[in-house]
């Protein structure tokens, strides 16, 4: 192995050293009592599961993580697929105006989200949709402009003799999406769903402006308010808060390694062919 490859290799190694040692930490305080949560040693001193017994007992955690799914999974699903089917029109029609359109949905990318804020929850509020779980996902239904880019770019490299020897067999525009452009692809629309479900998971924002009723929270608003209690709040028990955080980190550990190869794909055909 020569000199510059070992280099590489203790420079990977460095760095994935420092990223996983914040998660490590996390988990070993996790299993620490009060008064070791910040002594800093990866292996706890004393070993305890009491913590991951007592934030079941001290916070609704299922009903959190039950709201959490539910909002990610309807967030992630309907912006891929309307994403899809936007990049779908402007990759394969040709219309008048076209190219102009297309740069206007790329210009919202420019808009910060504070422009928009407050607009948004005056239209969700003049529907009555303040303090539901409506607002952290139903505007995807309208897609997203990075998204419709990325799938756009990907549906341009399609063989378009495919689609059109389909529209010579009789098949309609919908069936050619559906039964040809989807499953062809599946990379890109899996790197979509996987990106939206990591932001509908982590998003903060939105659930600290429209939601009320703590029986409504998701994982993020109610670490939040977990954070609030136990580490602001005069409690000082930290060893809720960082029990909290890694069950709610885990499971999107665990979507990350059962759709890795698909991930690792997509992002390596994208952006070969983008």
């Amino acid at each position: 192995m020569t000199a510059g490859r070992v280099l590489v290799v203790a420079a990977l190694v460095a760095l994935t050293v420092v990223f996983i040692y914040p998660f490590v930490w996390l988990v070993s305080a996790s299993f620490k009592p009060q008064g070791e949560v910040f002594d800093n040693k990866l292996i706890p001193e004393t070993f305890t599961f009491d913590n991951y017994l007592s934030v079941w007992h001290e916070a609704p955690m299922l009903l959190w993580l039950g709201n959490t799914v539910l909002v990610t999974v309807l967030a992630a699903v309907t912006v891929t697929f309307s994403s899809a089917l936007v990049a779908w029109g402007f990759a394969y029609f040709r219309f008048p105006g076209r190219g102009v359109l297309f740069g206007i949905v790329l210009a919202t990318m420019m808009l910060p989200g504070a422009v928009t804020m407050v607009p948004t929850f005056l239209i969700w509020n003049a529907l009555g949709q303040v303090d539901t779980l409506t607002p952290l996902w139903a505007g995807n239904i309208f897609g997203s402009a990075f998204y419709i880019f990325l799938l756009r770019q990907f549906f341009l490299n399609l063989p378009r003799d495919v689609f059109e020897a389909a529209k010579l067999d009789g098949a309609s525009n919908w069936t050619i999406f559906r039964r040809i452009a989807l499953p062809l692809t599946r990379p890109a629309l899996i790197v979509t769903l996987i990106f939206e479900f990591q932001a509908a998971w982590t998003d903060l924002m939105r659930p600290l402006i429209y939601l009320r009723d703590s029986d409504k929270f998701t994982i993020p608003r109610g670490l939040k308010a977990v954070l609030d209690q136990f580490g602001f709040g005069g409690n000082w028990h930290w060893e809720i808060v960082v029990t909290a955080s890694v069950i709610t980190t885990v499971p999107m550990i665990i979507l990350f390694f059962l759709g890795q190869r698909h991930f690792t794909e997509g992002i390596a055909t994208t952006g070969v062919k983008g």
